[in-house]
């Protein structure tokens, strides 16, 4: 439940940032200096030129994640039933310093150009095409999947009537225990992907998104496997086939 406090974070966070970059990007405006300041050390200040289309790529993906957020913290409020479980207050405050962390890497991505405040052009590539759909494709499954995990604990009228465990079916279901996770994964991907794919930094975030969601896959596959005797054989925990 607390996880809800990630989001609104991240909503307000990388939604100022967003517009930070916007009005760098189309109104030639410099950004805040505390903003450049902070950058001087995890940027690459030293670059001077523009590199190709990293400072549309970052505001694109800026904007993705922001989005991203935005809809996570709809369902935590609207769609998901969470049950009495509690959270590790490290695991908590490092949540919260995540979601700042994460959208100040985006800007880091950004080259000196654009914080000084020269406007530049916008240049939609493939990679921009191909990453937004993915992102589209991934989100769209894991809100159903987080619809089908609330509606095991609600009736047809959407009224909550339990707050225990059943065994989930339908959509990635049917092939993992935790889609949702995975889906999770993908979205951090086709950031990647976003920004060109070859943005080293940004496959370090993807490699972090990758490991955490995966040992939480872990532990939920052997919940259910323990917890249920007649769960799915086939069903592996995190990734299809894997």
């Amino acid at each position: 439940r607390w996880f809800t406090h990630f989001y609104v974070v991240s909503v307000l966070w990388n939604g100022f940032l967003l517009l930070c970059l916007f009005r760098a990007e189309f109104l030639g405006e410099s950004l805040p200096s505390w903003i450049q300041d902070m950058h001087h050390t995890l940027g690459r200040d030293s670059q001077s030129k523009d590199m190709g289309n990293e400072h549309f790529s970052a505001l694109l993906v800026l904007l993705l994640l922001w989005l991203h957020s935005c809809r996570r913290l709809a369902e935590c409020l609207w769609t998901s039933v969470f049950s009495s479980g509690v959270i590790h207050v490290v695991q908590y405050c490092f949540g919260l310093g995540y979601y700042i962390a994460v959208g100040s890497t985006v800007l880091c991505q950004v080259p000196t150009n654009v914080r000084n405040g020269k406007k530049l052009s916008v240049q939609i590539c493939w990679y921009h095409i191909i990453g937004v759909m993915m992102y589209i494709w991934a989100s769209l499954h894991q809100h159903r999947c987080l619809a089908i995990l609330a509606n095991l604990r609600k009736s047809r009228s959407g009224k909550v009537v339990s707050l225990s465990h059943s065994v989930p079916f339908g959509d990635w279901f049917e092939s993992v225990s935790c889609p949702h996770y995975f889906a999770e994964l993908l979205i951090y991907v086709s950031m990647a992907i976003t920004l060109g794919i070859h943005n080293v930094t940004w496959w370090c975030v993807v490699m972090y998104v990758l490991f955490n969601q995966a040992l939480a896959a872990v532990l939920c596959h052997e919940f259910y496997q323990k917890n249920f005797s007649s769960y799915p054989k086939h069903r592996k925990a995190f990734i299809p086939l894997v």
